[in-house]
């Protein structure tokens, strides 16, 4: 296989990927594809079947690039310092989540492939969650009577709903103060009342958390 090839076959995907974010499997078409691609239907058609297939392979390129943004736990230094700078860590609010848009296409929820995809990615990610959470336990960090998964499956909900609320509001605010507040809450009920470095969050309380006001 040539580069050229090789490099068209990246385009395809690169392009169906950014499409499945900005505009969902069902309004994405073959030609939007490969306008966006810059390719003609030949090379579409010489690696892939249609549509679908090329999909899947997209939409694992949009999962291994939101695993490589929340990636595997080291182990390295405290586990509660860990999940707070996950949880600040900066996300286009507006955009949507690569992954968790799928769930809002009726097309991928009818589909036992595309959406075993987003349902495996969403099981390791929270499993990613729930290790930080126990290590945070065994470190002393937090209550030992904590549920790791109750937990594990709140902050997935904090980041997804804060997904659902900027774009609803059309501003980056209603993400900021959704992971913010999750980390005051952790700090709250840390045995550990500071950081031992890094930033540390405002000092927001559950009831000082609300939506915007403005109209989107």
């Amino acid at each position: 296989m040539t580069e050229t090839v090789q490099d068209s076959r990246h385009r395809l995907i690169e392009a169906m990927a950014d499409l499945l974010w900005e505009r969902g499997y069902a309004a994405t078409s073959p030609r939007d594809v490969m306008s966006a691609a810059g390719v003609g239907q030949g090379s579409l058609y010489h690696h892939f079947s249609g549509k679908h297939e090329l999909a899947v392979e997209a939409m694992r390129a949009n999962v291994a690039t939101a695993m490589a943004d929340n990636p595997e736990p080291t182990g390295d230094g405290p586990a509660l310092v860990d999940i707070e700078d996950r949880l600040l860590r900066p996300r286009p609010g507006t955009r949507g989540c690569r992954v968790g848009r799928m769930t809002q296409d009726p097309k991928v929820v009818e589909d036992p492939e595309m959406l075993g995809i987003v349902s495996d990615a969403f099981d390791t990610m929270t499993a990613r969650w729930r290790r930080l959470v126990t290590a945070a336990v065994q470190q002393g960090e937090l209550p030992d009577d904590l549920d790791a998964q109750q937990l594990a499956d709140t902050l997935s909900a904090v980041i997804q709903g804060g997904y659902v609320l900027s774009r609803a509001r059309g501003s980056q605010e209603p993400m900021d103060s959704a992971v913010h507040g999750m980390v005051a809450l952790l700090q709250a009920a840390s045995t550990h009342q500071a950081r031992p470095d890094g930033p540390v969050a405002p000092d927001i309380h559950p009831q000082d958390i609300h939506p915007h006001e403005e109209q989107s």
